[in-house]
């Protein structure tokens, strides 16, 4: 996984360079594809197919591609954060999940321009780089820093995350909205965030950051403290003094 997220970022830097030359296309509003996704996922796949050739994919351009092994699929975005590409902000990454019988057991999450790999596989810890990770011991929400995705233009739900991050605000030291959902997690398990919310999630976008979160010892859920975040689109993440809070507060929120 490492090694496929590598040889991927080399063109991603390169194009990174050139940001103003890449042919874009509009999937949708406010939701760009560029050469550049396109290109790092064909390399993506074709690297973990040699790895692994039975296993399926989920692919955020590609969609699904079942392998002959039912058991186990990759899950990947190969641009997490296309609009901070698009727009010369170097804050963006690849996310790579690996999925066992509908459970996520390990992840990789690559940010190529500081050249931090973020990596997790279940029970063996959480790492960046070399160096291991734990999430924060903050054990109070006027002291934490959390992150979140605000909804962008054509996605629904704008007027229950204005009631959401009202109540954050008021509650917690800061809030940043950075642009990319599988960094957020990553930095949770880094401890560089006290925790992260958001709603309409996808997937590939939070695939890997779930095992980094649980291996790093924080915990991860949906709206409703369980574990269907993967289906339902909505995640809950943080340390163990400060999840119970934060979803209270959520959910006393959203009514």
């Amino acid at each position: 996984m490492m090694g496929a997220a590598r040889k991927a970022a080399r063109n991603l830097v390169r194009d990174f360079g050139e940001v103003e030359n890449l042919q874009v296309s509009m999937k949708g509003p406010g939701d760009f594809v560029s050469s550049a996704d396109l290109k790092a996922e064909k390399t993506l796949r074709a690297e973990l197919k040699k790895a692994r050739p039975n296993f399926g994919f989920l692919l955020e351009e590609g969609g699904i591609v079942a392998g002959d092994d039912k058991s186990h699929r990759w899950i990947i975005d190969p641009i997490d954060g296309t609009t901070n590409f698009l727009h010369g902000i170097p804050h963006f990454a690849i996310s790579i999940g690996l999925e066992r019988d509908g459970e996520m057991i390990a992840g990789i999450i690559y940010e190529p321009i500081r050249d931090e790999m973020f990596h997790a596989e279940k029970g063996a810890g959480a790492f960046l780089n070399e160096r291991r990770l734990r999430v924060s011991a903050r054990r109070n929400l006027d002291d934490a820093v959390l992150a979140t995705g605000i909804p962008h233009r054509g996605r629904p739900g704008h007027a229950l995350f204005l009631k959401e991050v009202a109540a954050v605000m008021a509650a917690v030291s800061g809030v940043r909205r950075q642009g990319s959902a599988a960094l957020d997690l990553a930095y949770v398990a880094a401890g560089r965030c006290d925790g992260y919310w958001e709603s309409g999630i996808k997937p590939w976008d939070i695939a890997a950051g779930i095992v980094l979160v649980r291996e790093a010892g924080g915990y991860v859920s949906d709206f409703d403290g369980k574990g269907d975040m993967m289906a339902c689109g909505d995640i809950v993440a943080a340390n163990t003094h400060l999840h119970q809070p934060l979803l209270k507060l959520l959910r006393d929120a959203r009514g």
